[in-house]
């Protein structure tokens, strides 16, 4: 990351255990990894079904995590551009308008105040946000307001966010946000495969949501506040992966429990033991209910934790927020000027 009083951080020394005062630094920032994509693999009933959680090892291990982190000065800057990085600037309301979607890809392209990234020393145009996602309506809005930022728009699509229209409505929706220049699809699973343990027909559904894609890259939501338990989370995260998903999302952010860290690990753990098995990398989104800077660094700590640096990229890991940004900018103020702001001088959009 960019910061003008220090060298870059490291990743080990951003995510030090203990108080980075005095924390060395060397430099090197953290690689993009490149990858090819997630293949997907044959459909293996007995290895879906061989997976089973023990929820209160996964709310200790979790419990720990943002207790045992303190991330502090140019480091808490640091990862807070790093989240701005990964962020899927979102809005997905029923009051959206052509008006409110350009100004949304305007913050996209400038997620903070200028002044701000200056005193930061982050080169002018050097930041912006991973993607803009907005509804299928909106696709062709966003895309002629991102022309020439190299930002992609991810439509949600497949009956968002409750998924319960026709197969067939579903991959035309698919296909229309791709011709419409969306080049991500969040597609929403069939919840009700899930709790009945119809694993095969979850499979052969997110199966042809990637073939309906094609280029495209396609994030599968689990809606995990409705899946019941954290085994199931488990096994449909390896489903859709068997199926090809380039990225697992938790939530649509419109069920009553969105992204947690119980349920952010159970599916990190699954996107490690299928690129462990299964030598394929797979992507992970949070999404729903992460409005904070420190809920921010608390998701990126986990991810460096069980997967690794190289997942901490957009390539590879997304938040999907739509006022985490605000807050954000907000404490990123009080980094360079010693003082916090009020909120409405950091609008989202």
């Amino acid at each position: 990351m960019w910061l003008v009083s220090s060298p870059v951080p490291t990743a080990e020394a951003m995510l030090e255990e203990r108080d980075v005062h005095d924390s060395a630094a060397s430099g090197e920032s953290i690689q993009v990894i490149h990858h090819e994509r997630n293949p997907g693999c044959a459909f293996d009933l007995g290895w879906v079904e061989s997976i089973h959680v023990n929820r209160s090892a996964v709310e200790r291990r979790t419990a720990t995590l943002p207790t045992r982190r303190i991330v502090k000065k140019d480091w808490q800057a640091a990862w807070l551009l790093r989240a701005i990085q990964c962020m899927d600037l979102t809005t997905l309301s029923g009051d959206d308008t052509p008006g409110s979607v350009h100004r949304l890809c305007a913050k996209a392209r400038q997620p903070v105040r200028q002044d701000l990234l200056t005193a930061l020393g982050v080169p002018s145009g050097a930041l912006h946000t991973a993607a803009v996602c907005v509804y299928h309506h909106f696709v062709a809005d966003a895309v002629e307001a991102l022309r020439g930022s190299g930002i992609p728009v991810a439509a949600v699509s497949t009956g968002f966010p409750a998924g319960l229209v026709s197969h067939e409505v579903k991959l035309r929706e698919i296909a229309d946000s791709v011709a419409a220049g969306a080049a991500e699809i969040d597609i929403v699973i069939s919840r009700h495969l899930v709790l009945t343990g119809d694993w095969r027909g979850l499979c052969d559904e997110v199966r042809s949501f990637r073939e309906a894609c094609g280029e495209a890259h396609i994030k599968t939501i689990l809606a995990t506040g409705e899946l019941a338990t954290l085994t199931n989370v488990a096994r449909a995260s390896l489903v859709c992966m068997m199926a090809g998903a380039d990225f697992i999302k938790t939530s649509t952010g419109k069920e009553p429990v969105n992204a947690t860290l119980p349920v952010s690990l159970v599916m990190v753990r699954a996107i490690r033991d299928f690129n462990e098995r299964a030598r394929a990398v797979v992507g992970f989104k949070p999404a729903g209910g992460i409005r904070t800077a420190r809920q921010a660094t608390d998701w990126l700590a986990l991810i460096k934790e069980e997967l690794g640096d190289a997942w901490l990229s957009p390539d590879l890991f997304r938040f999907g927020a739509s006022s985490l940004l605000g807050d954000i900018e907000r404490q990123l103020e009080h980094h360079v000027t010693g003082a916090y702001s009020a909120g409405f001088r950091h609008p989202m959009a």
